[in-house]
């Protein structure tokens, strides 16, 4: 008796211990649910999740639910286990566009541009045609590097409902990505304060962008000092990894006005905390001699604006190194190509200053200088236009009447037309 008392005692205690380690919800699913959206969107999603697990333990079809569930690990970047509950949840009800537009977002925020392709393809069986799931196909399209059809779709979209100002800002912006081509002129006017005439300086471009990188032909026009002469530049910007490319220059000229030839080379890195970096250098050379500069920058992106800060050191024999740089600002608009910005230098480079007639041969590095300088960029509301605008203000110092200076301003044109 009593050892039949003693089994059925631990027997009960068993049976407790192994619901009380498996627990099935069983209080109201709908107040438990409006709790933990709750939870979730103030910033306690790992309470909301233990929530929504534990109300499916009783109510696994609870499909809003689990939908929801879903997109919190999505917002959390764990992009496969909202995969999982997404796909459960369309399996059973695929009916459910919300649901459908919420697993392809999952799969283009964790990049995977071919599922969420496969997935907008099944949604479109259940809602044909329907505006946000074509609009999330050209995405899809576009992730996979098919911006051509991406367009096609967006196309259609427009003839469906051409009132759609999100349709029409996004074709504006695929249309600007695959521009790959452009012509563009530039002008600009110096005027010397002193001993100088105006000097005009003029340059024609044409540029291509490749799946390598973007290269640039220029042809650069300067007339000044009753001279005029001309140079052929060629500017490439390569790919070389992700966060990582390059900067190749070489330019040749007949003329004292320019280097007889120029080259320049230089790796530019992306950082994290929105920072970036370069090195590298530029060479001028000349009949007689050669102006070999080191220079750098580093950036840092703060909301809207842009700062950076290059430097140029320049040796010279029997004179030492010159130290230049400047500091620019830019405040960013819509995108790259719309902004305001101002510019700070202090010291002499023969990278970025005009060159005086005496200096053609023997650059001097030495040169107190002083400048400073705005801009404004802005394209058209298709983007297939861009005009810029630039003022620049320099005091710098004599190179043949050391301690006496002259104000020099400059004025600047550019214009650019991008095309497929």
């Amino acid at each position: 008796m009593k050892k039949n008392l003693s089994t059925f005692v631990l027997s009960l205690l068993l049976t407790n211990l192994i619901y009380a380690q498996d627990p099935v919800f069983q209080g109201n699913p709908d107040r438990s649910f409006a709790n933990a959206r709750e939870l979730a969107f103030n910033q306690e999603r790992a309470k909301a999740q233990d929530t929504l697990r534990f109300i499916l333990t009783k109510y696994p079809n609870y499909h809003d639910i689990r939908a929801f569930l879903a997109s919190t690990y999505s917002w959390d970047k764990k992009y496969r286990e909202a995969r999982t509950e997404f796909d459960y949840v369309l399996r059973n009800a695929p009916k459910r566009k919300d649901t459908w537009v919420a697993a392809i977002n999952n799969e283009l925020w964790g990049n995977e541009s071919q599922r969420a392709l496969e997935k907008v393809n099944d949604a479109l069986i259940h809602f044909e045609n329907d505006e946000d799931l074509l609009y999330l196909k050209a995405k899809s399209l576009e992730n996979n590097r098919r911006e051509e059809d991406a367009l096609l779709v967006l196309n259609d979209l427009t003839k469906q409902n051409p009132e759609n100002q999100k349709v029409q800002d996004y074709i504006i912006s695929l249309t600007h990505k695959i521009s790959y081509n452009s012509v563009g002129i530039s002008t600009s006017l110096n005027l010397y304060s002193d001993v100088f005439d105006p000097a005009q300086e003029y340059a024609v471009k044409i540029g291509r962008k490749t799946k390598y990188g973007s290269i640039i032909g220029r042809i650069n026009v300067n007339d000044r000092f009753n001279k005029t002469g001309v140079q052929f530049e060629v500017d490439a910007y390569p790919k070389i990894a992700k966060g990582v490319y390059g900067y190749l220059n070489f330019g040749y000229s007949n003329t004292k006005l320019f280097p007889d030839y120029r080259h320049g080379g230089e790796l530019h890195f992306s950082l994290p905390y929105s920072m970036d970096a370069s090195f590298g250098y530029r060479a001028l050379h000349f009949d007689t001699s050669t102006t070999l500069m080191y220079t750098g920058s580093l950036g840092l992106y703060k909301g809207n604006y842009y700062f950076y800060f290059r430097p140029y050191f320049t040796p010279k024999e029997g004179v030492g190194t010159s130290k230049s740089g400047t500091i620019n600002i830019r405040k960013y608009k819509s995108d790259e190509d719309n902004y305001v910005g101002i510019s700070f230098g202090m010291g002499y480079s023969p990278q970025i200053n005009d060159f005086d007639p005496v200096l053609n041969q023997n650059i001097i590095i030495d040169l107190k200088s002083q400048s400073g300088g705005l801009s404004y960029f802005f394209t058209s509301k298709n983007k297939k236009h861009a005009w810029g605008t630039k003022f620049g203000i320099t005091h710098r110092e004599n190179s043949f009447r050391p301690d006496t200076y002259i104000w020099i301003y400059s004025f600047g044109l550019n214009y650019e037309v991008r095309f497929r």
